[in-house]
């Protein structure tokens, strides 16, 4: 199991997002091990950002995304936690929003926490994978790169698989780039498939 180090982390957010593509999210749950293909991501930046929680300077409750990247910045919108990673350059300021996983291993609990039938509803959203995975405000400010975290991101065999693009999803007002990043086909994508 290859951990993602922080250096993988301190680089620019759309870079970073878009390389989290395929790699693996593990989360440790009660001495059980669940397993998610990263499909869906958005990158966010600072102060000139309009869509970003970072985009009215440094606060209490966005601070995180001006320190150590690789460590995971989690809010709640919509009664759903939201799971980031801080992601940026030295100095500077951002987070990847993970927007969707497909599930691998540990499915029937995930299935048990979001109370769904169909797999293919079960992580096709950030709120939603927060539910599957437990993932709470208790894991804010969790080092991804640190072995005995209960979250980290692991290295996976390189598939072949397009990364597609697209503006970010639900934000009042965006940058005119295309921030969000998806695995063209995959079936675990938000239903905006963009």
């Amino acid at each position: 199991m290859k951990i993602l180090k922080r250096n993988f982390y301190e680089r620019h957010p759309a870079q970073v997002a878009r390389d989290l593509l395929g790699k693996i999210l593990v989360k440790r749950l009660n001495g059980e091990i669940l397993l998610g293909r990263f499909v869906e991501t958005e990158a966010y930046f600072g102060l000139n950002d309009p869509a970003s929680r970072a985009h009215m300077g440094r606060k209490p409750y966005n601070q995180l995304m001006f320190l150590d990247a690789g460590k995971t910045f989690i809010y709640m919108v919509h009664a759903n936690w939201l799971l980031n990673i801080v992601a940026h350059s030295k100095g500077g300021v951002g987070a990847v929003l993970i927007r969707a996983i497909e599930p691998l291993q540990g499915i029937e609990t995930m299935l048990k926490n979001r109370t769904v039938e169909d797999a293919c509803e079960l992580t096709n959203g950030p709120g939603k994978l927060s539910k599957a995975l437990a993932i709470t405000k208790d894991l804010n400010g969790t080092d991804v790169t640190k072995t005995n975290s209960k979250l980290v991101v692991i290295e996976d065999k390189r598939e072949n698989f397009q990364i597609h693009s697209s503006h970010r999803i639900g934000v009042k007002s965006d940058l005119p780039q295309e921030l969000r990043f998806f695995i063209k086909g995959n079936r675990f994508v938000s239903k905006f498939s963009g």
